[in-house]
């Protein structure tokens, strides 16, 4: 938080399948699994694009959640889907040590594109929805603390959760 890179709009994706783009879909796989994160976007590891990466199989950090497929989203359209939003804890790679509630819709559909230019049409609720909310926001310059509308409910992960072994998303 603080880098002015993260509080920008991404650049779209202008070619699929070039080795540039699958270079950095997998410095974004590595990081995101190095940290049993749910997803990332290319921002938050410097580059200003619009690319996101998410999913959530067996993952310590979210024994509860329900699983995420694995996905590589570029140049991302949302649509929520219905009015009904849903309160969730949320923490982020780029807001370490942190974590707060944030309101998010229930349920999307979301378009795309994968690596190679196919494209993606899928429908999304729950967690499934959240992250792909989350990870979509950083391509707008957007942080989750920007979303917050209580702020009693934001605070440091060690006070918020004492004796806890949670991480940043």
């Amino acid at each position: 938080m603080g880098d002015p890179l993260l509080l920008q709009k991404a650049a779209a994706v202008t070619r699929f399948d070039t080795p540039e783009l699958h270079a950095l879909i997998q410095d974004m796989h590595d990081t995101m699994t190095a940290m049993d994160g749910a997803g990332i976007a290319a921002p938050q590891i410097g580059v200003s694009l619009r690319v996101v990466i998410f999913g959530v199989g067996e993952n310590p950090r979210y024994p509860d959640a329900e699983k995420v497929p694995y996905t590589v989203l570029i140049n991302p359209g949302l649509t929520p889907l219905g009015d009904t939003m849903e309160d969730g804890w949320e923490g982020c790679l780029s807001v370490p040590g942190l974590r707060g509630v944030v309101p998010r819709y229930a349920r999307m559909h979301y378009t795309g594109f994968d690596q190679f230019g196919n494209p993606i049409d899928r429908m999304a609720r729950g967690f499934h929805a959240r992250v792909v909310q989350h990870e979509c926001d950083h391509l707008d310059g957007i942080l989750y603390p920007m979303r917050i509308r209580d702020l009693s409910r934001f605070g440091y992960t060690d006070v918020l959760f004492p004796g806890q072994a949670v991480q940043d998303d």
